[in-house]
This record gives structure tokens, sequence and C-alpha cells, in this order.
């Protein structure tokens, strides 16, 4: 029986439709950061690189400001596959490993060079504690230096005593404690209406996050000290990734690196512009005094020590590599 050349492209067509739709797949992304973040359009850029690279076969949907899980929930659910892909701060995680925390100790890298040549040493040792919990990391971007916001002016380390410092990890505990402040761990989403609300008196954080989030409305007081420049990461469910054929696995890899170097570039840019926007919000900025200035010096140096002892000879190794570069 002949069937039609049109009746039989007609059926090909409806045959092949259900599977073309299910070739694609979809990925969700979570993060905790507004979409008004440059972490976030960074990622949101990634995103959408991912979608032309592979002509629309994988689409990444970015779920911004913790909507689809709260932040402290994001690594979680990457590692439990319940959310394929996920954007987290790494110092977060510290009390998992201290690798993770590498990037937040205290006065260790208080520039984007000495950021970059921390991250180089100690990122083999990141991608082997994130393999080992079932991630794959790709691409890791800093935050400006972490710098002090404070309601009131702070002129000397008695300053901080019996005040509510802002902790979101337990390296800001620790400096919290260190400084006889009370340590409130507060998320960076909810920064805003604690300060509002009076349950932070000062806190450690970006001048990113002090546009980003308004800080400015409430925190009158801004000292670049720099601390650190904490990193996020950007990580895939190991599984997920492994289910993609090679050209989309290569598609992502590749749009990683490219998030990277952007995202570093972006931070850069940022930082000194965000510090004049803050003064033209009506703060404070500068320097800080000598003796906060050395007193935190003092706490960094005690918490290098600290975190060498703890993340035993592969957190020694990482050190030795970082100052060698």
């Amino acid at each position: 029986m002949k069937i039609p050349a049109l009746t039989l492209a007609l059926f090909l067509t409806a045959s092949l439709a259900p599977s073309m739709v299910c070739a694609q797949v979809k990925w969700d992304l979570p993060t905790g950061y507004a979409t008004n973040t440059f972490q976030t359009e960074n990622v949101q850029q990634f995103a959408d690189d991912v979608a032309k690279a592979t002509g629309g076969k994988l689409k990444i949907t970015v779920h911004a400001g913790a909507t689809l899980y709260k932040m402290p929930e994001i690594k979680k659910a990457v590692q439990s596959g319940q959310a394929q892909a996920g954007e987290f701060i790494l110092s977060a995680y510290s009390n998992e490993n201290p690798i993770f925390g590498v990037d937040s100790v205290p006065f260790l890298a208080s520039s984007y060079v000495a950021a970059t040549r921390l991250y180089v040493a100690a990122k083999p040792a990141t991608e082997k504690l994130l393999d080992s919990q079932g991630m794959k990391l790709l691409f890791s971007v800093p935050w400006p230096g972490q710098s002090l916001y404070s309601i009131k002016p702070i002129t000397k380390l008695a300053d901080f005593k019996g005040t509510k410092m802002r902790t979101y990890n337990p390296s800001t505990t620790k400096i919290a404690e260190m400084l006889k402040a009370q340590p409130v761990t507060i998320q960076l989403a909810e920064l805003g209406k604690a300060l509002a609300g009076g349950t932070v008196d000062n806190f450690l954080t970006s001048s990113a996050s002090g546009i980003d989030s308004k800080l400015y409305e409430q925190a009158k007081y801004f000292y670049i000290v720099n601390a650190w420049l904490p990193r996020n990461a950007t990580v895939v469910n190991k599984k997920s990734f492994e289910a993609l054929d090679k050209a989309t696995q290569d598609a992502v890899v590749a749009a990683g690196k490219a998030a990277e170097e952007r995202g570093w570039a972006m931070s850069r840019k940022i930082d000194a512009a965000y510090i004049k926007d803050l003064n033209k919000k009506g703060m404070t900025t500068g320097l800080p005094t000598d003796e906060v200035r050395e007193g935190m010096n003092t706490i960094g140096d005690t918490m290098v020590r600290e975190w060498m002892a703890s993340a035993g000879p592969e957190g020694i190794a990482i050190i030795e590599a970082y100052k060698k570069r």
C-alpha cells in the first residue's frame, strides 16, 4: 500500500515531536542573592550562555533571592539532587571542613591579587572536597573585600564590646567573640530588616551588599578594612552533569569558565564605585583608626594559625603554596 508523501511526512513529524520536546533538559539553579546583585547577574548570564551554546537543549532556570530554597538549604539541595545546580558562599560550610573557609580567614588575602593566588592554591583541594560530596565546581567568584559597617562610630576596640555583631559563618562568629561583641547569625537577605529592628549594630560585608541590600538606610558608618574576599561557588550535582552528552558538558564547562573570568572582573569594577555610592547615600566612609586596624590584624594572625591547625596537612599545604606564588 502506497502512503501519500504528505501523509507520511505529517506522520513522521507527529512521531518525532514528543522525543524532540523531551530532549530538552531543564535544571533549577537556586541562589540566595537578589536579582540585582552582580553575582546573580553573572549566574544568569551563565545560564543564558549555556542555553545559547546548546541551542536550548539545556535550560537552566535561576531562582534568585532564596525563592526556591533558603540560602542554608541550597548546598544540601544540590548534593541530594533536589536542585541540579546552585550557588552559595563557600565559607558558610567551613564547619563541615576548614577547606571551605580558607578564603575567609581574616587578613590572609586582602586584595584581588592575593585572593587570586589563594584561590589557585586552594582550588584542587576544594574541587576534591566537593567531588566527595557529589558535586562539581563550575565557577567561583569573590565578593569585594569585607569591610566594617556600623550604626555608630567605631574608633577604638572597646566600642565593639557588648554590641550585636552580625555573623554568617564560623569565622565571623569568632571575630565577634574576640572583639567581645555578641554574635547574631543573620543571612544577607534578612540583614536590612534586622538593622531596622535593632537586632544588629555592626557587621562585616562588602560594598556591593551595602548598595544592593540598601544597608545604608540604617548603617551610617563604613570602614574600609578589606578583611577578606569571600567567594561564592556555583556547583552542579555530579549525576546531573554526567547525564548530559559530551557536547553539552563541554558547553557548561566553557560557560562556567567564562562566568568565572567575567565575575572576577565585575567584582573588581564595582567595589570602588559602590564605596563612592555609599558615601553619596549619606554614609561616612573611610579607613579605620590605627587601633582598630592593629586590633583586627592581631585577630587575623591568631585565626590564620588556628585555621592551619584545624585544616591539618592539606590546609598547611594550601598556605605554603599560596605564599610561594
